[in-house]
């Protein structure tokens, strides 16, 4: 079942004494925090009265925060929305939070374990499979090595090329 509530950033500091927040955003697009009336952070909902992107990080400032000292409680915490907000992605993407706990299967059907994490490399993504009793597999996210992601039935259909496993999978 997808997650509705979608983690997109993490306050990472303050800016400034007027209450700014400075947040590393976890997506594709930071400018999407330009899009958004409002943000929940910590679990409190807060919202936006402007953004601009600074750096790597985007400069959130919310009401009700005003100054430096109402803003220093939010370092660390996890910033969220609800899916909805962020409108449909185009095919062939999905969120993380989608792609995670999802069991890896070879074009055979033998299943190899589940995905356990995404990272990121800045050409391509790279699925890392969690499997028992050996080390993670990683599977770089391209054309020749993933052939289907199912959400919906919760699977990633592979075909793994020469040199991508050193045991047998």
């Amino acid at each position: 079942m997808k997650n509705e509530i979608l983690e997109i950033g993490k306050v990472v500091n303050t800016h400034g004494i007027r209450g700014e927040l400075k947040i590393q955003p976890w997506c594709d697009d930071p400018e999407i925090f330009d899009e958004l009336e409002y943000i929940y952070i910590g679990g409190e909902k807060y919202t936006i009265t402007r953004s601009r992107f600074h750096k790597t990080c985007e400069i959130v400032a919310v009401e009700g925060i005003n100054n430096i000292n109402e803003a220093e409680p939010l370092k660390n915490k996890i910033v969220t929305v609800e899916r909805e907000m962020l409108g449909e992605l185009p095919e062939g993407t999905y969120y993380i939070a989608d792609i995670l706990g999802l069991e890896v299967r070879c074009s055979d059907g033998r299943v190899i374990g589940v995905i356990d994490n995404v990272i990121s490399t800045g050409s391509n993504d790279v699925y890392e499979v969690k499997r028992d009793g050996k080390k993670p597999l990683l599977l770089p996210v391209i054309d020749d090595v993933i052939n289907e992601v199912n959400i919906s039935e919760g699977y990633v259909s592979v075909t793994l090329i020469k040199g991508l496993a050193d045991d047998e999978v």
